[in-house]
């Protein structure tokens, strides 16, 4: 599993963290504050360009004002064109000093901005990596303050061998795929998701290809790292589900036994459309409710006359040697074809 996104939160500028108020595995919205650090060295900065600004402003409006009376003596011929000319640099480089005090003025107000880290998505907070108290820089290679990963929705990145693609990009062309994350030992299931992508390139070494996944994680059942298995379902096949020992082979193909109401037994040739070795699915042959032999079937035959039980775990071998009474399975229907990897 990974996060869908994952923010390292450094500083922009240095000095003295004076707090962090979130706690440490604590959910946080996006602009929520993370951490301040000392913003009165900032402040102070701020307030002494806006004081240059105002200085030069003052020089700014002196020097407009001889520009005025220069030119006005210029049309009487009493000052020289040279004259009004010098005050009108002058002016212009004023004009200028001005532009350069309104950049100082920005950068100082993003200095002191920055003394405030706000959280940049929804999220959730990590361990804290530095205490209030310490003296942070700016820009610094080492650990930052904390990490911030969204984990509603997270994502997930899993392989196939490159055989399946073709499979893959065929059913995603009819509509999104879903995809099942499971615990570790297959026991649980954890979550359902989508298919979101898969990598643009097969690995020459492996030969397997990446896909990417989301999944809503509404129950906070996954987390960023956690190692999973996946199921991605990319077809559905429709029909009679039996046991994998139900399914015998024969010279003429693939039979079962199934058991009459008269409880003797009768051999039905089959189609088969899945089997994992575990289950099979039936495609035609079988109908629903029938029940069929899943043991002993080398001492049945058609009419053999069988005593059904309830399919248990086979038995000792000095009860084998008794004689095995045949076991009768329940077949399903509708069991999902998914390849689990």
């Amino acid at each position: 599993m990974q996060a869908l996104n994952a923010v390292e939160v450094h500083p922009q500028v240095g000095g003295v963290l004076i707090d962090v108020p979130v706690r440490e595995g604590q959910d946080v919205k996006k602009g929520d504050t993370l951490a301040v650090i000392d913003p009165r060295p900032y402040k102070a900065a701020l307030d002494k360009a806006q004081a240059q600004r105002q200085q030069d402003e003052a020089q700014l409006e002196n020097a407009q004002a001889d520009l005025k009376r220069y030119s006005s003596l210029a049309r009487g011929d009493f000052a020289s064109r040279q004259q009004v000319d010098t005050q009108q640099s002058s002016v212009a480089r004023l004009q200028g000093v001005i532009a350069a005090d309104d950049a100082a003025i920005e950068d100082a107000q993003l200095n002191l901005g920055f003394c405030v880290l706000h959280a940049p998505m929804d999220g959730r907070v990590g361990l804290r990596r530095v205490d209030p108290g310490n003296l942070i820089q700016a820009n610094s290679s080492g650990a930052g303050i904390l990490l911030v990963v969204q984990v509603r929705p997270i994502s997930m990145v899993f392989t196939l061998p490159e055989g399946d693609l073709p499979r893959v990009r065929q059913a995603s062309a009819q509509g999104e795929l879903p995809v099942l994350a499971d615990s570790s030992d297959g026991r649980d299931e954890l979550s359902r998701g989508t298919l979101l992508t898969a990598d643009n390139a097969v690995s020459a070494s492996s030969g397997t290809i990446q896909f990417k996944a989301t999944f809503a994680n509404d129950d906070d059942r996954l987390t960023p790292g956690q190692f999973v298995s996946t199921r991605l379902l990319v077809e559905t096949v429709h029909g009679v589900t039996v046991p994998h020992e139900a399914v015998q082979h024969g010279q003429q193909g693939l039979y079962v036994f199934t058991v009459k109401p008269d409880k003797t037994a009768d051999r039905r040739d089959i189609q088969l459309a899945f089997d994992d070795g575990k289950t099979a699915v039936i495609g035609k042959g079988v109908d629903a409710g029938e029940q069929v032999v899943v043991s002993g079937q080398t001492r049945v035959g058609p009419g053999t006359r069988v005593n059904p039980q309830a399919q248990t775990p086979a038995p000792p071998q000095d009860a084998q040697s008794q004689g095995e009474q045949p076991q009768v399975g329940q077949p399903q229907v509708g069991q999902p074809r998914s390849a689990q990897r």
